[in-house]
């Protein structure tokens, strides 16, 4: 197993695209699921070098291990029962904690998803990305205005940058956004923009784009004789 292969525990729309992903990037992934079986049929599908299909148990081997599934069907009971076996790996966090029909989060507003899996294993290394774009912006990631940013998020600047290293070669421009607690900033943006998108028919395919440049010292300031 390489040092580089990643075990994603899941395999719906975003585990199957980043699985992809993963694989254009040179990468190994070990797609784990409850059903081996399904895990098969998808890895056979997306090619036959680079992925191996798996349990759960098995995708945790990885040095990098990426939960796909979600909060509300238990998937923090899940990696409590494996807390040793992520001691020390990077786990990567992409969870937005949505209820079923996407209107609302079932956590509290003082904390987020991030936050809550860096309690639930302390002894590993969380990092937040793809948060804040929803599955189908993989397959079209390009927008009129560029593609979106990728907001990525954690407390150890090491682990933050083996991940963005990870998906470098990807279609999206990445973006440091801090640490675990600004989490619930970008989950926040994600939630409403799924609403933004609902309203102007949209989704799935969204992202954001931050815009800035250098400040205008130097040049002409047309309010300064108002200000």
């Amino acid at each position: 197993m390489s040092t580089r292969t990643v075990g994603i525990l899941g395999t719906g729309r975003m585990a199957v695209r980043i699985a992809d992903q993963l694989v254009r990037n040179g990468h190994e992934v070990i797609l784990g699921s409850r059903t081996p079986a399904r895990a098969r049929t998808i890895a056979n599908e997306l090619g036959p070098y680079g992925i191996t299909a798996g349990s759960y148990d098995f995708a945790m081997e990885a040095p990098f291990v990426l939960p796909a599934a979600f909060i509300r069907d238990g998937l923090f009971d899940l990696l409590r029962q494996h807390r040793d076996q992520l001691a020390g790996k990077v786990v990567i966090d992409i969870l937005n904690p949505f209820n079923d029909d996407y209107s609302d989060f079932i956590l509290p507003w003082d904390t987020s998803a991030g936050e809550e899996l860096a309690k639930l294993l302390p002894d590993s290394k969380v990092v937040g990305i793809f948060k804040n774009i929803f599955w189908e912006t993989f397959g079209h990631p390009q927008f009129d205005e560029g593609v979106s940013d990728v907001y990525v998020l954690g407390d150890d600047q090491h682990a933050k940058q083996a991940v963005t290293t990870l998906f470098a070669r990807s279609p999206f421009r990445f973006v440091d956004g801090g640490g675990t607690r600004n989490s619930r900033v970008v989950e926040r943006m994600t939630l409403f923009a799924s609403e933004l998108s609902r309203r102007y028919a949209y989704a799935p395919r969204l992202g954001w784009r931050f815009l800035g440049g250098p400040p205008a010292e130097g040049r002409v300031d047309p309010y300064a004789h108002l200000a």
